[in-house]
C-alpha cells in the first residue's frame, strides 16, 4: 500500500505575498458610516473600537502581524471561533438585509445554513459569508455596504468578508457550490475554454477583468479556480477545470493567482481559494465525492504526485487559501479520512512539504453532510477534528459555538484556535478592508461588464473555439450558402450572409449546436448523460448518477434525428463539451466538428465564416468508446486506448493565397 511518506514533492515557497510597508506613510482612503475618524499627525485613521484613541490595529501604518497582534490580543474567544465559519448570507428584497433564519436553508443538512444578519454578526461573530445572490452590481454592491455597515456597528468594527463562486463563465448557470449565474458579470469562456486557448497572457487578463468587477461589487473573495485535473472522464467537475495536462495547467493556475491577486494582495486584489486539494479528479469511477457512493479517490496508477503540481504553482504564486475535498485518498494516507479531517494531508503534505502559510478552508457542509470516514463522530468531534488536521475556516457552517465548547472543555487551545484567526485576519487586513469595505453602487454598476471587458472576452471566446474535424475544407462556410440551424441564432448566421431556411431540404449546409448535458429545447440538441435514480444523500447541480455506472455517449433519442440530417445534408457540429463525452458517430458522419466551452453563436459565426480562423486546442482527449472510459485509470492522463481526439487536438484553415486584387493592392 502506497503511504504519503513515500510520496516525492517539490518543496514550494511559502505562499501568501503581502505588500510591504512603505518608509513613508501613504493615506489610505478611509470609508467609515458609524465610527469616527481619527486624526493623528496629519494622518487619518478609524477608531473601530469606538474608545476615542488609535490602537494598533487600527494603524494602517503597522506592520501586519503587529496589528494581528493587538486585535488578537482584544477579541474575546466568541470573536475568534467566529472568524472560523463561513456560511451562506441571503439579500433581502432590493439589496436590504435579510435578518430571516429561514432566507437560506442550508442545502447540504445541518442547521449551519439560513442565518439572520444581525445575529451571524453581533452574536456568533461570523465574518465570512458566502456570496450565491445573482441581481444587478448596483443592487449588490447597495446590499454589501449595508451588511459592512452592521459589521463597523459591533463592538471592534471587524469588517465583513464576501467570497463567491465563479460568475464569469458564458452560459453557467446557479449550480450550488459550482457556479452562479451568469448575465450581470462580463461573460467568458468556461475554464476549459480558457485552457483551449493556451494563453496564459490572456489567462490573467480574464482573471484581472474578473477582479475589477468582483471587488467594484464588493466582493473580496473567490471560492476558484479549481486547480482539479481532468484525469477521470467522467467526473462530473471536470467543466471547472483547466484540463488534464498538469503542466498546461500550473501556467494557467499561477496566470489566474496573479490576475486576481496582483504581485501581492492589496486594495484591489480578490484572495483566491484554490480548490480542491490535494485534486478531486481521480474520483473513482467518476463519481463525486458530494455523495456517500464517490466517497473515496483512487489512484491505481500511483499517480498521485501529478495531480499536486497545479497546487504547487498556485502556492508558489501566492495563492491566499487551499480548499480540500471530501473524497478519501484511498491508499495514500494512513487514516482514511476526508481531505479537511486528514493530518497527512493537510499538516504534512499541503504545510508542511508544499510550505503553504496561507488560509486552509474546508468545503461546504463537511460537518454535517459529506464527513466521509468520520460519520459515527458528533458535528463537535468532527470540528476538533478538522481543527486538529490543521484546517481553519469550516465551509457553509454557521455555528462557532462548537469551536467554544472544544476550547472550554480543553480539547482544543485557545493557541491553536488563534492559529487559524491569525491566518484568516492576515488577508483580510493585506486587502485593506479594514480602512475601507465600502463600494460606490454607481462605479459598480458601471464597471462590472463594462464594453471593453466584454471585448476581451469575446476575444476569449473566438480563441476558445477548437476544430476537430473539417472534411473536404466544407469551413470556412463561404457566404451566401443557405443554411439549416437548430439551436443557434439566425440573425448570427445572417451577419455573415448567409440565407437561413427552414427546412433541411432547401440547406445547402446544416449547423446543430449539441449541449449533451441539457435536455433538448430552444438551446439545442441536448440530452442527459449518466443514469439517474434517488439516493441516500444530498448533492447539488445535477450530478447526481445514484451511484449508478456513468455514461458519457449520447442517447439514441439524441443520435437518430442528428444521424439523419448529417445523411442529408453535409451538416457542422458544434458540440458543448463540459466534460470529454464519447461521440464517434458525430466525428463519423459529420461534414465538420467543433467543440465549444461556452461562447455566444455570433463567437461561433465568427469562426464558421472564417472572419476568426480557429486556434483553439482541446484541454483533454476525447475517448473512443465507454469501453476505453472503464479501462483507463483515474489519476492517469491521456491513457484512453486509441482515443477519437487526442489532447491537445485541433485544426486551423488553410491559408488561401490572396485573390488577384488583393496582389495588386500589395
Amino acid at each position: 500500500m502506497r503511504r504519503l511518506g513515500f510520496v516525492l514533492v517539490c518543496l514550494a515557497s511559502a505562499g501568501l505575498v503581502i505588500a510591504a510597508q512603505s518608509s513613508a506613510p501613504t493615506q489610505p482612503d478611509l470609508g467609515a458610516r458609524g465610527v469616527k475618524i481619527l486624526e493623528v499627525r496629519g494622518l487619518r485613521f478609524k477608531d473601530l473600537n469606538k474608545n476615542g484613541r488609535l490602537d494598533p490595529y487600527e494603524d494602517w501604518r503597522r506592520p501586519v502581524e503587529d496589528r494581528i497582534s493587538n486585535l488578537l490580543s482584544l477579541m474575546t474567544l466568541e470573536e475568534k471561533a467566529g472568524l472560523m465559519v463561513g456560511p451562506t448570507l441571503p439579500m433581502g428584497p432590493d439589496g436590504t438585509v435579510s435578518d430571516s433564519r429561514d432566507a437560506a436553508p442550508n442545502p447540504f443538512g445541518g442547521p449551519s445554513g439560513g442565518i439572520a444578519t444581525s445575529e451571524a454578526l453581533s452574536k456568533r461573530h461570523i465574518r465570512q459569508f458566502i456570496n450565491r445572490v445573482n441581481t444587478h452590481p448596483r443592487t449588490m454592491a447597495t446590499w454589501l455596504n449595508r451588511v459592512q455597515e452592521m459589521a463597523e456597528s459591533t463592538r471592534l468594527g471587524v469588517p465583513a468578508f464576501f467570497v463567491t463562486n465563479p460568475r464569469n463563465h458564458m452560459g453557467s448557470e446557479a449550480r450550488l457550490g459550482i457556479d452562479e449565474a451568469t448575465g450581470s458579470f462580463s461573460q467568458w469562456p468556461g475554464t476549459l475554454g480558457l485552457a483551449a486557448t493556451r494563453d496564459p497572457a490572456l489567462v490573467e487578463e480574464f482573471a484581472s477583468i474578473a477582479a475589477q468587477e468582483y471587488v467594484a461589487a464588493g466582493i473580496r473573495g473567490a471560492y476558484h479556480p479549481q486547480a482539479d485535473l481532468a484525469t477521470e472522464p467522467r467526473w462530473g467537475r471536470i467543466s471547472g477545470t483547466l484540463g488534464e495536462d498538469a503542466e498546461l495547467a500550473s501556467r494557467l493556475l499561477a496566470a489566474l493567482v496573479r490576475g486576481f491577486q496582483g504581485a501581492a494582495l492589496g486594495p484591489r486584489s480578490v484572495a483566491l481559494t484554490v480548490k480542491h486539494f490535494p485534486g478531486g479528479g481521480p474520483a473513482f469511477e467518476g463519481q463525486d465525492s458530494h455523495y456517500v457512493y464517490g466517497k473515496n479517490q483512487a489512484y491505481p496508477g500511483n499517480n498521485f504526485r501529478y495531480h499536486l503540481l497545479p497546487f504547487q504553482a498556485a502556492i508558489d504564486a501566492g495563492a491566499a487559501a487551499m480548499m480540500p475535498y471530501y473524497s478519501i485518498p484511498k491508499g495514500i494516507t494512513k487514516e482514511e479520512v476526508g481531505m479537511a479531517y486528514n493530518t497527512e494531508i493537510v499538516t504534512d503534505l499541503l504545510r508542511g512539504k508544499l510550505r503553504f502559510a496561507g488560509i486552509v478552508n474546508s468545503d461546504s457542509g463537511i460537518t454535517t453532510s459529506m464527513a466521509w470516514g468520520v460519520e459515527s463522530l458528533t458535528v463537535e468531534q468532527r470540528y476538533k477534528k478538522a481543527i486538529d488536521a490543521g484546517t481553519d475556516l469550516i465551509g457553509n457552517d454557521s455555528t462557532p459555538e462548537h469551536v467554544v465548547n472544544l476550547v472550554r472543555q480543553g480539547q482544543v487551545t485557545e493557541k491553536r484556535i488563534e492559529q487559524s484567526a491569525r491566518r484568516i485576519l492576515r488577508v483580510r487586513f493585506a486587502l485593506g478592508i479594514f480602512e475601507n469595505p465600502y463600494v460606490d453602487p454607481d462605479r459598480a454598476a458601471a464597471t462590472v461588464r463594462r464594453v471593453d471587458f466584454q471585448q476581451r472576452a469575446d476575444l476569449a471566446q473566438r480563441k476558445s473555439i477548437v476544430l476537430l474535424k473539417n472534411s473536404n475544407a466544407l469551413l470556412p462556410l463561404a457566404p451566401a450558402v443557405k443554411i439549416y440551424l437548430e439551436g443557434l441564432d439566425a440573425a448570427a448566421a445572417s451577419r455573415h450572409g448567409y440565407t437561413v431556411v427552414n427546412r433541411v431540404e432547401d440547406a445547402d449546409v446544416c449547423v446543430v449546436k449539441v449541449v449533451p448535458g441539457r435536455r433538448a429545447g430552444a438551446a439545442g440538441r441536448g440530452a442527459q448523460t449518466g443514469r439517474g435514480r434517488s439516493a441516500q444523500g444530498r448533492g447539488i447541480g445535477g450530478l447526481d448518477t445514484g451511484g449508478e455506472p456513468i455514461v458519457l455517449t449520447l442517447p439514441d433519442e439524441l443520435l437518430s434525428p442528428l444521424r439523419a440530417t448529417m445523411r442529408l445534408k453535409p451538416t457542422v457540429i458544434a458540440i458543448h463539451l463540459d466534460r470529454p463525452y464519447v461521440i464517434p458517430e458525430l466525428a463519423r458522419e459529420a461534414a465538420a466538428l467543433a467543440a465549444t466551452f461556452g461562447v455566444t453563436d455570433a463567437a461561433l459565426f465568427d469562426v464558421i465564416s472564417g472572419a476568426f480562423p480557429p486556434s483553439g486546442r482541446l484541454p483533454f482527449e476525447l475517448p473512443s468508446s465507454m469501453d476505453a472510459v472503464r479501462a483507463q485509470k483515474e489519476d492517469v492522463p491521456y491513457d484512453s486506448r486509441d482515443p477519437l481526439f487526442a489532447y491537445g487536438a485541433g485544426l486551423s484553415y488553410p491559408r488561401r493565397p490572396p485573390t488577384d486584387a488583393r496582389r495588386q493592392e500589395r
